[in-house]
């Protein structure tokens, strides 16, 4: 699997709101739903997906969903921004059923795409069904084991580039950006001495300085330049500008430096 990053934000408007949940079927994907708000009922609007780790300009993110939501309830107000990540299987569908061939009695259900509350219902009653030995007539659909390259061919090839970048060539590429290069509110991975540090430089001219490689499995951090984050792009763990691991599966927090500009 690897891990997808969308966009959401709360709008609250003096307009009468929509009833009910609705995803539109163009590119990009962009889904509609409302809430509760004290006496109130709020829109949900969300969308803007991209690859966890993306070496790509982020600061726009919100953008397309806020002009969105304007030209349904001119009138509308943010109230909250944020973002999150999903589990997505190479050919996006989940995995639920046995771990394992060779474990019994231990089951998994992941990869859900976003459609969580819907599919963790299908995953609790097929799970249900295999623990009290009845055959589900959808666990074939889902089963936790395939491993077909050949079906998901082109996905399979991406996971494999991007792996072996971020593990290998990446690392052993030298960075040409050092101090100068580095502006107020920005981060980069740099040259200190021959050696790759990730900087940060916040807005009181203050060095936040780590080693840019994911505690994971070693893959090369980009920097989020919207949340001001390490990110991972093998599988999606997130570290702040100090260090600290804030997402999973990375347990450890990054090295740091002790560095002056």
């Amino acid at each position: 699997m690897y891990q997808e990053t969308s966009y959401l934000i709360a709008v609250q408007t003096k307009e009468k709101v929509f009833d009910g949940m609705y995803i539109n079927s163009e590119n990009p994907k962009i889904s509609f739903r409302t809430a509760k708000y004290g006496d109130d009922r709020i829109v949900i609007i969300g969308g803007m997906e991209h690859r966890t780790g993306a070496k790509i300009d982020l600061k726009n993110s919100y953008k397309q969903l806020e002009l969105i939501a304007k030209k349904l309830y001119p009138d509308c107000k943010i109230l909250y921004r944020w973002n999150t990540e999903d589990c997505i299987t190479l050919d996006k569908i989940p995995y639920i059923g046995s771990f394992s061939k060779l474990w019994k009695n231990a089951y998994v259900a992941t990869g859900y795409k976003k459609w969580g509350i819907t599919t963790s219902n299908i995953a609790g009653n097929i799970i249900a069904d295999k623990i009290l030995g009845r055959k589900n007539e959808y666990e074939d659909v889902f089963t936790s084991t395939r491993f077909e390259i050949i079906k998901n061919h082109k996905e399979f090839g991406n996971m494999v580039k991007e792996a072996s970048y971020s593990i290998v060539f990446n690392r052993l590429k030298n960075s040409k950006e050092n101090f100068k290069d580095i502006k107020i509110d920005e981060g980069k991975i740099i040259n200190v001495d021959g050696k790759k540090v990730g900087v940060y430089c916040n807005k009181d001219g203050k060095i936040f300085a780590v080693k840019p490689y994911c505690t994971h499995l070693g893959c090369e951090l980009f920097w989020n330049n919207l949340n001001k984050t390490w990110d991972c792009p093998c599988h999606g763990s997130r570290f702040t500008y100090e260090g600290k691991s804030i997402y999973e599966p990375s347990i450890n927090d990054l090295e740091k430096y002790e560095i002056k500009k």
